[in-house]
């Protein structure tokens, strides 16, 4: 897809963080921008922001844990803007209340609204957009985010959500070239980017009862890996040369190139799960590398 001018984009998780930030490279280009998110608010506000670049933009509360929620979103986009092009399920979440817990440790409540919207929402936008898309068979574009937590040995709920998508993704795509759909796919997995994913919290169903431990090491520890990452609209910029250039594994921070290797090492050799250091990691990120 090279021509993007006058036609649709939808985003998921398109009010703040990565989501916003595919929003304003979507306007640039004079797309039609349809932004899906739980929060009203934030919601509004991103809508003016993305509507300051002269562009067409449209917002509709989706909680994407819910399929009819996700399958409204398509309405209310074809309503406005007619056929959709790009797709972005890019909503995610992160429960900071498990942090330092074993992945038997960590409560249902957690399991559920991450694996809920990381996983089931993604599953959602490809069972509500692609059959749209095969229908009206214009070039069309649909990225998954998932994270570098897909290609590492990160256990708990985020991890294997994140897994999940890359999983999904990829049988998307063995699927869609089966068919010899006019659909292209992308997996987006990103490292460390400069968003708020733990204060998404506040929207998780029985929020008013679950609080993240701030004051625990490894919940500050990946606060201050996020403080250090790139930018939305660094990870935006990413994204668009990746689909120009047809990639499918999409991964925007090759300082973790190393270990994806070393990981993939470790599988063939049979031998024990690869391990991270973290404290070298924040050492490198303080000196300005990004991860």
């Amino acid at each position: 897809m090279q021509d993007f001018s006058g036609k649709t984009a939808v985003i998921t998780g398109g009010a703040s963080g990565i989501g916003l930030g595919l929003a304003e490279h979507c306007a640039e280009l004079g797309m039609n921008v349809v932004l899906g998110d739980i929060q009203q608010d934030a919601l509004d506000q991103a809508v003016e922001k993305v509507a300051q670049r002269q562009a067409n933009v449209l917002g509709v509360m989706t909680d994407t844990m819910v399929k009819t929620s996700v399958n409204n979103l398509l309405e209310e986009a074809t309503n406005t803007y007619g056929n959709v092009h790009l797709v972005f399920n890019n909503a995610g979440v992160a429960a900071g209340n498990s942090a330092g817990k074993a992945v038997w440790e960590a409560p249902d409540e957690d399991w559920h609204w991450v694996m809920g919207v990381n996983f089931y929402g993604v599953l959602y936008g490809m069972q509500t957009f692609i059959p749209h898309m095969l229908e009206h068979g214009e070039e069309s574009y649909m990225i998954n985010t998932a994270s570098l937590a897909a290609v590492t040995p990160l256990g708990g709920s985020y991890g294997v959500s994140k897994h999940g998508v890359l999983a999904l993704t990829e049988g998307m795509q063995s699927d869609l070239e089966q068919r010899g759909a006019n659909i292209h796919a992308g997996v987006l997995c990103p490292g460390f980017v400069d968003t708020q994913i733990f204060n998404a919290e506040r929207n998780r169903p029985g929020a008013e009862q679950t609080q993240a431990d701030t004051e625990n090491p490894e919940y500050q520890q990946v606060k201050a890996m996020l403080a250090n990452g790139q930018s939305p609209a660094e990870i935006a910029d990413y994204v668009f040369t990746a689909m120009a250039n047809k990639q499918f594994y999409m991964l925007p921070h090759p300082a973790w190139d190393d270990f994806v290797s070393s990981r993939t090492k470790q599988i063939l050799a049979r031998r024990g799960v690869a391990t991270m250091d973290m404290m070298a990691m924040l050492e490198r990120s303080a000196e300005g590398e990004q991860f």
